[in-house]
């Protein structure tokens, strides 16, 4: 029996998680997302000059067989996040963080900006959560505030973030008592 596997978010962390969830064909997995491929996208998300100005998460379904459905909408309640195994968070988004971690659902939380990238689960200590959520509502870049947008300075903490993530989601599944709680990466 295949698992069911929530992805919030396509983009930088989300478009290299899915692809190597999909290689071991155990999930059923649907990916919610309701932003396009831009071409500013192309140095460091999973995606090619052809999926430009389409829908992430169809991209996301249209190339991945495990990919079962995709929301191209937000997921911004509980409910929407209901009757997962896990919910897998690949948005920097702090509203949508501040509902997954307050839910009753269980979930992992990958997030990659620049040269650090952290993965915080559901099993973390809630004392953590008000360092965690703390800061603006909005979204941000895996690159963080200092990327030129250019080739040159492209950070790949998402793409390391993403394998830590598809790992641990495979332990947790096999023995979930043998996954970390939260793991910090700084490069």
């Amino acid at each position: 029996m295949k698992r069911k596997i929530l992805v919030i978010g396509a983009g930088g962390i989300g478009s290299f998680f899915i692809p190597l969830l999909d290689k071991v064909e155990l999930y059923d997995i649907t990916v919610a997302d309701p932003d396009t491929v831009e071409t500013k996208n192309l140095p460091y998300q999973n995606f090619n000059v052809d999926d430009v100005r389409e829908n992430k998460a169809k991209v996301m379904y249209n190339k991945h067989k495990s990919v079962g459905n995709c929301k191209p909408y937000p997921i911004l309640t509980e409910k929407q996040m209901q009757g997962y195994d896990l919910v897998i968070c690949c948005v920097d988004n702090l509203g949508v963080r501040k509902t997954l971690y307050n839910t009753s659902v269980k979930w992992l939380d990958l997030r990659a900006q620049g040269r650090n990238a952290a993965l915080v689960s559901y099993k973390a200590d809630p004392k953590m959560y008000d360092m965690l959520l703390a800061g603006e509502e909005r979204s941000f870049s895996c690159q963080g505030d200092s990327w030129n947008g250019s080739n040159e300075g492209v950070h790949f903490m998402q793409v390391a973030i993403a394998g830590m993530g598809a790992q641990w989601t495979q332990r947790w599944f096999q023995n979930n008592d043998e996954v970390r709680d939260y793991m910090v990466v700084n490069l």
